[in-house]
């Protein structure tokens, strides 16, 4: 029993669902050591279960409450994957209650899994893209130092196939200029390695010899303006970081997001685009120009090839749309 919960334990039938997702929070962070954006999906999923419930004692939790909750989220227009992740994270709760002696029964298990409609991810073409980096690269070569950091972001989200997490997260040490490889952090705190392009390295070395200062002494200025408490939160572990924001901090994933939704999204014929957009178009056109797919498993930093797959049904979809726009029989 871990220490956290040995306290909650005592209380017997008395503990809250409250309680109960705080200690199972705690664990999944701090022995299973998940990413921090897993927790925070996490968290959201039962904090929605406490609003919905009620945080009373987790001993009178049924099967029924947790179908109704799950039923709202339906008539909310959720997505099935959705309703699969929330499934998964209480019946993760209560397997940890369980084995904490937290619980006596689990009504989770007597839930039904929703099946999972697999949709195919957004893709821009390879002509697309070229077309945004060329913009990209036109926009940098007046200097000014936000355009040169936006046009290394896309050709290293591009040319690595990376998270947008993995982009925000990098320092100065991940990367190596004379392989092209940058050392990426993803899922659950793995490590790997992967490629990117000669385009990706001159954009990066123009960023970080002509911008990269630039963004850092704001950061700097602004310590200055803030008084010494600002300037020792600034200062902890970001001034290594490969890519700031405009006032001088780490990077984060919503600046990213804005940009690719406004510079890619246009030419794809979307309103709104995030940057994993981006990764699924490196997969799709590594396997459409001949990758093998175990290659482009480790360069994604998929646990199971099987989640690799889907990029050879984007692939086999978009060879259907060619074959029956081209072929007059078809």
């Amino acid at each position: 029993m871990s220490p956290g919960s040995q306290a909650l334990a005592g209380q017997a039938g008395d503990v809250r669902i409250s309680e109960v997702v705080e200690g199972y929070l705690a664990h999944v962070a701090d022995v299973r050591r998940l990413s921090p954006a897993t927790v925070r999906a996490y968290g959201a999923d039962l904090a929605d279960l406490v609003a919905a419930l009620g945080d009373r004692p987790i001993a009178d939790v049924d099967v029924d409450d947790l179908r109704e909750w799950q039923w709202q989220a339906t008539k909310a227009g959720r997505a099935k994957s959705t309703a699969a992740r929330r499934l998964s994270t209480v019946r993760g709760m209560f397997a940890w209650a369980s084995e904490q002696g937290l619980v006596t029964h689990d009504p989770s298990q007597r839930m039904s899994s929703p099946k999972r409609g697999r949709t195919l991810p957004s893709v821009a073409t390879a002509d697309a893209l070229d077309e945004v980096l060329v913009d990209a690269a036109a926009a940098a070569e007046g200097g000014d130092a936000i355009a040169l950091r936006d046009h290394a972001l896309l050709e290293l989200l591009y040319g690595s196939g990376a998270r947008v997490s993995e982009i925000c997260g990098l320092d100065l040490d991940d990367v190596d200029h004379e392989r092209r490889t940058v050392r990426l952090r993803g899922k659950g705190d793995k490590e790997r390695v992967v490629p990117f392009g000669l385009p990706a390295e001159r954009a990066l070395q123009s960023y970080l010899v002509r911008a990269r200062p630039v963004l850092l002494a704001r950061r700097g200025a602004r310590a200055s303006d803030d008084g010494s408490r600002s300037a020792s939160a600034l200062a902890v572990g970001d001034e290594r970081a490969v890519f700031f924001g405009a006032k001088g901090a780490r990077l984060g994933p919503r600046a990213v997001h804005a940009l690719v939704s406004r510079t890619v999204a246009p030419r794809v014929g979307a309103e709104v685009l995030g940057p994993h957009a981006l990764r699924h178009s490196a997969a799709t056109h590594l396997l459409d120009g001949g990758a093998d797919l175990r290659a482009v498993q480790e360069i994604l930093g998929h646990a199971s090839l099987g989640t690799t797959q889907i990029y050879t049904h984007v692939s086999a979809e978009r060879l259907r749309e060619a074959y029956r726009l081209a072929h007059p029989r078809a």
